[in-house]
């Protein structure tokens, strides 16, 4: 179920309390541990028993075979984060229902969205994104109504980006597996230099929008802790395209993990100041 995996999602989840005036921590915490402890790892195990991965895949060097006990911890995990988010409210309660259902059709092979590679990438990179970000606010307490209105849906769409530039990084090392299943992602077909020159754009666009939003809004001291704490990823992943551009043996598992950590620790670290700042 890669629960340790759920740690490179935890950007949207800061992102997503950094923008609010004010956040009642009890329930940030609740959403906290319903995302990261229950929805996410019940989404990878349920992929994980479909996609019977051979190499390496997320946060798994060496994946175990899944079995049916694997599926039965899948249903639990859902069960109880259903259960559990209706404690907070209804409507956050039906966001992750959703959430659940989007995340199977996936890999769920009646369906499985993964076999196309540009529904699957806007599929997965809004609902991680976008929904995501707004999912976290409804769970702490905002009304639909305010996570709606501007500038606050801006910045999930800045999320989406954010998630248009990483998404496709974490397929390109294993086209082989992919190509092996019949999927055919958005990684295998923009290539290898592709993948790259794509998740540069998209990145950058994000931070680009994000930035200005920032100054829009005369939060000067937020950009100087976003350009500040980021400023490893855009060295390593410079760095890495560099290499592997000389040397296709630099696209592998190792350095695809260690772009989504030091990413995902950079941005949460940003995002995390400027909620206690």
């Amino acid at each position: 179920m890669r629960i340790p995996f759920s740690v490179y999602l935890m950007p949207v989840f800061w992102f997503a309390l950094s923008t609010l005036p004010q956040v009642n921590v009890w329930r940030a915490v609740a959403v906290f541990l319903v995302l990261h402890v229950l929805v996410y790892p019940a989404s990878n195990g349920y992929n994980s028993y479909y996609d019977r991965d051979e190499g390496s895949i997320g946060g798994l060097k060496a994946p175990p075979k899944p079995n049916r006990q694997l599926m039965h911890l899948v249903l639990l995990f859902d069960v109880l984060a259903i259960l559990f988010s209706l404690l907070l409210s209804p409507l956050f309660a039906s966001l992750i229902a959703l959430y659940l259902f989007i995340s199977k059709a996936y890999s769920y092979e009646g369906i499985r969205l993964k076999k196309y590679p540009i529904l699957s990438t806007a599929v997965v990179t809004f609902f991680q994104g976008a929904f995501t970000y707004g999912m976290v606010q409804v769970g702490v307490g905002l009304a639909l109504a305010q996570v709606l209105q501007a500038p606050n849906v801006w910045f999930a769409v800045v999320s989406t980006l954010f998630l248009c530039g990483s998404y496709p990084l974490t397929q390109i090392y294993q086209h082989a597996e992919d190509r092996r299943r019949g999927d055919r992602t958005l990684s295998i077909l923009l290539g290898v230099r592709g993948t790259y020159l794509f998740a540069a754009i998209s990145l950058l666009a994000g931070a680009g929008f994000l930035l200005w939003l920032y100054f829009s809004l005369g939060q000067l001291h937020r950009m100087l802790l976003f350009l500040v704490c980021t400023a490893p990823v855009l060295y390593f992943f410079t760095a890495w395209v560099q290499r592997a551009l000389h040397d296709r043996r630099e696209v592998n598992f190792e350095n695809t993990m260690r772009m989504n950590k030091i990413s995902s620790v950079s941005i949460s670290m940003a995002f995390l100041l400027m909620l206690f700042t």
